[in-house]
């Protein structure tokens, strides 16, 4: 889905700053499923204001910059609902711990270790957060999405605290000098 497309969607919550909207994608309701960065959402922004699917309002502020406001328009509404009539991509999982997973005989058994316990803890601690989370007034679809999130973290903690055999078998045999 491209940046134009979640910011539009981020607006569907109400008007925000390009900064509130990055904070949906760090720490709000869209970090657990999607990125979007500082240099692709003001871009987007600022095409769509051009072609009149948000608007924008600048408000004054002590000591800084103007505040740029963003709030969806009618044909914003109706081109994000076009676009959600779109089949999605399939989703594709990206992430350095697992190519350093894949290649563990070539890494160091204490970084392996490192790398293991860093990843492991993040996952928890994503599993913390949503599980944290007050479901009261939360419509049943943002529920959904909010549960399946739960489903993956608890899966992945799961059977990374099952499975970790795997991944250090071979090097706690390098370890002891046995062989392969």
């Amino acid at each position: 889905m491209d940046v134009k497309t979640l910011c539009l969607g981020a607006l569907t919550l109400g008007n925000a700053s390009g900064y509130e909207i990055k904070k949906m994608f760090e720490e709000g309701p869209f970090a657990y499923f999607h990125q979007a960065g500082y240099g692709s959402i003001y871009p987007a922004l600022g095409k769509l204001c051009e072609e009149g699917l948000v608007s924008m309002q600048e408000h004054e502020q002590d000591g800084r910059p103007d505040k740029k406001v963003y709030g969806l328009t009618a044909k914003g509404k109706t081109a994000l609902e076009g676009k959600l009539t779109m089949q999605p991509a399939k989703d594709k999982v990206r992430s350095e711990a697992l190519v350093m997973f894949f290649l563990a005989e070539h890494m160091d058994a204490e970084h392996l270790r490192k790398v293991f316990d860093g990843y492991l803890a993040c996952y928890r601690d994503n599993l913390e957060c949503v599980n944290s989370l007050d479901d009261k007034g939360v419509s049943p679809h943002r529920l959904f999405v909010r549960g399946f999130g739960k489903a993956f973290y608890q899966a992945a903690v799961s059977y990374m605290e099952e499975n970790s055999h795997l991944l250090f078998a071979e090097t706690d045999l390098r370890k002891t000098g046995a062989s392969k």
